[in-house]
């Protein structure tokens, strides 16, 4: 079970519940492996729809890790995701929106 309050999403891989979550060291490993120099250009970049399958594939995987997850992309590449390819979109989405968010 996740906590979104805490910013966890959850991503079932493999019929396995994972838990997405960006720590700072996530969010550090998703800056260098998209080329982004800032949070901020991070944000705008899915924000205005200008990013690719990778990036998708970066954001999930930086939040596998910041869960706690010790895979790798080409592990996740190889790996039967519940819902596909719009489940693993929706999780990039709610995870970057979550790990911003201000618990109310």
């Amino acid at each position: 079970m996740v906590n979104a309050l805490a910013g966890e999403v959850e991503i079932v891989l493999n019929g396995k519940a994972r838990v997405c979550k960006l720590t700072l060291g996530a969010l550090a490993e998703l800056e260098t492996a998209l080329g982004e120099g800032s949070v901020v250009g991070l944000i705008e970049r899915f924000e205005s729809g200008r990013y690719s399958g990778s990036d998708l594939l970066a954001l999930v995987v930086a939040g596998l890790r910041g869960g706690g997850w010790t895979g790798s992309a080409s592990d996740l590449m190889t790996a039967e995701i519940k819902g596909g390819l719009t489940e693993a979109a929706r999780v990039a989405a709610e995870v970057l929106v979550r790990a911003f968010a201000v618990p109310k």
